[in-house]
């Protein structure tokens, strides 16, 4: 595969907490320059590379990183974001409701989200991060149907600050879950050429990483 072509896949992202201005200029420009499919940065920094970097998709996460706040609360963030320049939502679901077996209450969540956020933007893309790393296998297969039969655009994998990233074993659950032609991102702990190559041949159409090959 083409890197040029592994690149389009790339939410090249950057959320650790000592991110500067710098750290969020240098990573839009290189972003920009390989033709990234965007960027993922915290939301306090969602107007600045909007406005410094109008061509690149703009990523945001909301419920970052422990999906545990209100759905009203997530809602505020991803308004703030989507009204501040942001093109694409990262939310986590509320792991405590897939626990206790809520269900409808993580789709619910999911269905506002993403009609509030297209009432502001139409084209406003949301991801669901469903943190692989916190659930058992029947729970990722559970959780990849209540993502595929939402609104949502994405069921991803992880936030990248559990006890682990995306595996090829959760992705295959998830694929064999999908029946409404939802979209896969992968993402926490990818690092190498050969990982995103197998990862997109799998069939994901993003990549979440901290680092471009």
């Amino acid at each position: 595969m083409n890197i040029n072509e592994i690149y389009r896949h790339i939410d090249y992202t950057l959320l650790k907490p000592t991110a500067t201005n710098n750290d969020i200029w240098n990573l839009c420009k290189k972003a920009e320059e390989k033709g990234c499919a965007s960027v993922c940065i915290p939301s306090y920094y969602v107007s600045f590379a909007s406005n410094l970097f109008p061509t690149v998709n703009i990523c945001t996460v909301v419920g970052f990183p422990l999906g545990n706040s209100t759905t009203d609360t997530k809602f505020t963030e991803a308004e703030s974001a989507i009204c501040n320049g942001a093109n694409e939502i990262d939310m986590v679901i509320n792991i405590s409701d897939m626990k206790n077996g809520n269900y409808h209450l993580i789709k619910e969540e999911i269905d506002t989200i993403s009609e509030r956020i297209r009432n502001i933007d139409d084209g406003a893309i949301l991801k669901v991060i469903i943190e692989t790393c916190y659930l058992t296998e029947s729970e990722i297969a559970i959780a990849t149907r209540i993502v595929d039969e939402s609104s949502a655009d994405y069921v991803k994998t992880s936030t990248g600050f559990g006890t682990r990233g995306a595996s090829f074993e959760d992705i295959e659950i998830m694929k064999a879950n999908i029946r409404h032609g939802t979209k896969i991102k992968a993402s926490g702990g990818i690092r190498t050429a050969e990982d995103m190559e197998k990862y997109i041949e799998m069939g994901c159409n993003r990549i979440g990483a901290s680092v471009l090959p």
